[in-house]
């Protein structure tokens, strides 16, 4: 009833240049076995011991090694701004180690969410294939499991290329496995309180006055549906495609939302392949008025969040000094010419979303 399936406005995005020379460099060998499909995921760099992050990943490798004596560090995988990922080995099995950096309660709590959902596969194994956890413990925030073997569908949140078809059908598969599954009861929560949601972008200006009743509109006749279990981020990034089938990872997020999270944020990072968006929109819809209503809800709220991540990251980008970076002002229009599309999909999402309203 409400597709969503035009074009992008926005032009195409430009491919990334290089950006300035990484303080943790790859080693030779392992880009060459990489490169020659030795090594099922693509390594980031040497742990670096003497540079500015050499106390804070020391201190990772340590509160590792306390939960997890046999697992030895190889290299560094990713470093973001709250989490380090070690990978290395368990004895004799490959491991992920996930080491929170950033201890504030917010993602305190979301990494313990993450280790009780591990648990939980322990007892109860999902319809997809999960890392199997080794060790965890929530105090420190310290999370060791099994290293999944098979290639990312695409690194980039947005991908900077549509990716093949059959890669999406096969994330899309995953998902929505997901989501027919009901774990026990009592063990996953719901990550989104909705009514505070929509209050919380409306004060920052994100929303305004129509968007915060339309939706609030929408969900009081939502009220008595059932929610869907989601993975909650739900991005081909959190997709590894190896020949035993995909795998699912990062699942801090999971829980229990209204039908169809998953799919809008599938849908929303999909701007470049409007064929898997118009297919994603159909399936959402197609269970009926409230299953589309529901997914509007969780469009509207994710592109917003996607827009207010996005402007900050520009405003950032801002700040650097650029002819002192290389690469600045390249990633800077890169970012700005994402956030116009995300502009973009958002007024077609509140045209949709108005159309809903009125044929309530």
């Amino acid at each position: 009833m409400y597709p969503l399936t035009t074009s992008v406005s926005a032009p195409p995005r430009p491919a990334r240049l290089p950006a300035a020379e990484p303080v943790l460099r790859p080693r030779p060998a392992a880009v060459r076995r990489a490169a020659a499909g030795g090594s099922p995921h693509p390594l980031g760099g040497r742990i670096d011991v003497t540079g500015p992050q050499a106390a804070q990943l020391r201190t990772a490798v340590a509160a590792v090694q306390r939960i997890c004596p046999d697992f030895a560090p190889a290299q560094l995988l990713r470093r973001g701004g709250r989490t380090a990922l070690l990978i290395g080995t368990s004895g004799r099995s490959p491991a992920v180690a996930k080491c929170l950096l950033d201890h504030s309660p917010a993602w305190t709590e979301r990494f313990r969410r993450e280790i009780a959902a591990y648990r939980t596969f322990v007892r109860q194994r999902p319809p997809v294939r999960v890392p199997r956890l080794i060790a965890a413990d929530p105090d420190s925030c310290v999370l060791v499991m099994e290293r999944m073997p098979g290639r990312v569908v695409t690194p980039q949140r947005h991908p900077l290329q549509a990716p093949t078809r059959s890669d999406v059908r096969t994330a899309l598969s995953a998902y929505s496995r997901i989501n027919a599954w009901r774990p026990p009861a009592g063990v996953f929560e719901a990550p989104i309180d909705y009514p505070e949601r929509i209050s919380r972008y409306h004060e920052l200006g994100l929303l305004t006055d129509r968007d915060r009743d339309d939706l609030h509109k929408l969900l009081r006749g939502l009220s008595h549906i059932q929610g869907q279990f989601c993975h909650g981020d739900a991005l081909l990034s959190n997709v590894l495609l190896s020949p035993a089938g995909p795998s699912l990872v990062d699942w801090e997020h999971a829980g229990w939302y209204l039908p169809g999270y998953d799919l809008a944020v599938l849908w929303s990072v999909l701007g470049d392949d409007p064929t898997s968006r118009r297919q994603i929109s159909q399936q959402a819809q197609s269970i009926g008025p409230d299953a589309r209503y529901a997914f509007l809800v969780n469009l509207m709220l994710v592109l917003t969040r996607e827009i207010r991540t996005y402007e900050t990251a520009v405003q950032r980008t801002m700040r650097a000094t650029g002819p002192a970076v290389p690469g600045t002002a390249e990633a800077g229009e890169e970012q700005r010419l994402l956030l116009r599309r995300l502009h973009d999909d958002c007024g077609r999402a509140r045209k949709a979303v108005r159309a809903a309203v009125g044929t309530r």
